[in-house]
C-alpha cells in the first residue's frame, strides 16, 4: 500500500500558482489549469490570457454567480478584474505567437523527458482531435509548462522517454507539475524539483521507468 499521499486538484494547482512571478502574463489551458486561477498568491499582480480574446481574469465566480456571456476558451464562466479587457479573436493568437505571454500552462496525455509534448489527440479512432490553440501557445509563451496527474487511469506513466501520440510541440516544456512530483525537462532528461512526502526518490523513478536526475 503507498505510504505517500498524492497532490489534490487544488494542491497541485496551488503548487503551480507557486511558481508564477509578480506581473506575469499567464495563459490557463482548458482543464485542470484553468484551477490555478483560484490560488494566484494575492500579494502579486499575474494577467491571465484566454485564448479566446480575455486579459485580466480572476478565479472562479461563486456559485449563482455565474455569467455564461464571461467564459474561458473550454466555456467555463469566468470573473473579471478591474482593467480587465475582450478583444478578437485574432488578436489573442497575435499575443500568443508574438511571444507577449511569458507563461502557458496546459493538460497533457504525454511529455517526453527532453520536453516533447503530446497534449491534442491519442490517435484513437473516432476520436475527436482538439488541438485548440495549444499548439500556438506551447512555442509562443516564453515558457510551457504542464499539469497532469503522473500516471493514467492504467497506472502508466505520462512522463515518457519519447511521446507515442501526436505531438504538439517539440522540446517546449520546460516544467511538468504532477500529483506526485514537479519536475524540469531539459536537454539531458529529467531534473527533480520536488516529490511529495513518503515517495522515494527510486519510487518515482520506478514509476516513471526513466532516470531523475538531483
Amino acid at each position: 500500500m503507498a505510504h505517500y499521499q498524492p497532490r489534490t486538484k487544488d494542491a497541485l494547482a496551488r503548487r503551480v500558482a507557486q511558481d508564477i512571478h509578480d506581473g506575469a502574463y499567464v495563459n490557463l489551458g482548458i482543464g485542470m489549469p484553468t484551477c490555478v486561477a483560484n490560488h494566484i498568491p494575492p500579494d502579486i499582480e499575474v494577467v491571465l490570457h484566454s485564448e479566446n480574446g480575455i486579459l485580466g481574469m480572476g478565479p472562479a465566480p461563486a456559485a449563482g454567480d455565474e455569467d455564461y456571456d464571461l467564459i474561458n476558451a473550454g466555456k467555463q464562466p469566468v470573473t473579471l478584474l478591474p482593467g480587465g479587457a475582450y478583444f478578437h479573436h485574432a488578436d489573442s493568437f497575435a499575443m500568443m505567437r508574438g511571444g507577449h505571454l511569458d507563461i502557458c500552462v496546459l493538460g497533457a496525455f504525454q511529455v517526453s523527458a527532453t520536453g516533447d509534448l503530446a497534449n491534442w489527440s491519442t490517435g484513437e479512432p473516432g476520436s475527436i482531435p482538439a488541438v485548440g490553440g495549444a499548439m500556438d501557445l506551447a512555442i509562443g509563451a516564453r515558457q510551457t509548462w504542464v499539469m497532469m496527474d503522473l500516471l493514467t487511469k492504467q497506472g502508466h506513466s505520462k512522463i515518457v522517454e519519447a511521446c507515442a501520440y501526436p505531438l504538439t510541440g517539440i522540446g517546449c516544456v520546460k516544467r511538468i507539475y504532477t500529483d506526485l512530483a514537479t519536475l524540469a525537462c531539459t536537454p539531458q532528461g529529467l531534473r527533480l524539483v520536488d516529490r511529495v512526502e513518503g515517495l522515494s526518490h527510486a519510487e518515482l523513478e520506478e514509476l516513471v521507468g526513466l532516470v531523475i536526475a538531483v
